[in-house]
């Protein structure tokens, strides 16, 4: 059940006891627009951003021990999963206050603040406020990483070491935005910025899951991991971060944004991943504890 008012602007599922220390967040599954949200991009250009249903296929996670972020807002609208000073200047009305590091996301048109919907299709009319910019990170982007680090720190502290997995989806295919245009990709990608923000035994162990369950896997090919897993992990700190992508294909009509035949199946493999995570992470939590320093 979520334990988080409805003003916030993510929905946090606690644990069911006994709490491990895994979590899973699901930062572009959001659908609650703002009421004054206008934009110039038809309504299928804006729902191919949505990581669509990625929070109910990680549903029964919670019932395994795991707590389960979601944000509500979208991720056209801001994109938690980017530095906050990852912002492409020509999106804005006036100069940003500070200095701004602008990444290869924004220079593709997918910032912290989006630029396309979709290959030639802007997201707005007209330069955006700084104001209006400085508002979405105020109320949105911050209140989501302030409980995502909240989270990852408390299991820390109690756990000794935490276990992050970051839950996306993705087109079956790539298009001219993308590293990987026109290419069929794989139904799993597992990231961890080659080595960077988990333990090369955990990203291997995860992509092995996938592989004897029967899906086909590629590891940090196309996605190396956005923001969040570069933010939280940090394997010789306890902390091991991973992004997992799933194609769009095993679950979704890519046409008309609805649940395939291919949904619940996906979703009880998905809680049988989260159950086998949680039993890796206390076996493998209890040998490093129980290895002499």
């Amino acid at each position: 059940m979520p334990s988080s008012p409805p003003a916030e602007p993510f929905i946090l599922y606690a644990p069911q006891p006994p709490e491990a220390p895994v979590v899973f967040d699901s930062p572009h599954s959001g659908t609650e627009w703002p009421a004054n949200f206008a934009s110039s991009a038809p309504q299928a250009a804006l729902l191919s951003t949505w990581d669509a249903f990625v929070d109910e296929l990680w549903a029964h996670a919670p019932a395994h021990g795991a707590t389960l972020l979601a944000a509500r807002f979208p991720r056209a609208f801001i994109d938690v999963n980017r530095a906050e000073d990852d912002i492409d200047p020509t999106l804005l009305a006036e100069p940003w206050p500070t200095p701004l590091a602008t990444t290869d996301y924004s220079r593709r048109g997918m910032g912290l603040i989006r630029r396309l919907a979709l290959p030639d299709m802007p997201m707005y009319e007209k330069p955006l406020s700084v104001a209006d910019v400085e508002k979405r990170i105020r109320t949105l982007y911050r209140p989501y990483r302030r409980m995502l680090k909240q989270r990852l720190d408390h299991l820390r502290a109690r756990h000794g070491a935490v276990w992050h997995v970051n839950c996306h989806s993705m087109k079956s295919r790539g298009n001219r935005m993308n590293v990987d245009a026109g290419k069929r990709r794989p139904d799993i990608v597992v990231s961890d910025r080659d080595g960077l923000t988990a333990a090369s035994a955990f990203t291997r162990w995860t992509a092995d899951w996938f592989s004897n369950r029967g899906f086909t896997v590629k590891v940090n090919d196309p996605y190396r991991g956005g923001d969040l897993i570069v933010t939280h992990g940090d394997p010789s700190q306890g902390r091991h971060s991973i992004q997992i992508e799933i194609n769009r294909a095993l679950y979704l009509d890519e046409a008309a944004f609805t649940r395939s035949a291919g949904f619940d199946a996906l979703q009880r493999d998905l809680g049988a991943f989260a159950a086998a995570l949680v039993t890796y992470v206390k076996r493998t939590n209890a040998a490093t504890l129980a290895t002499p320093t």
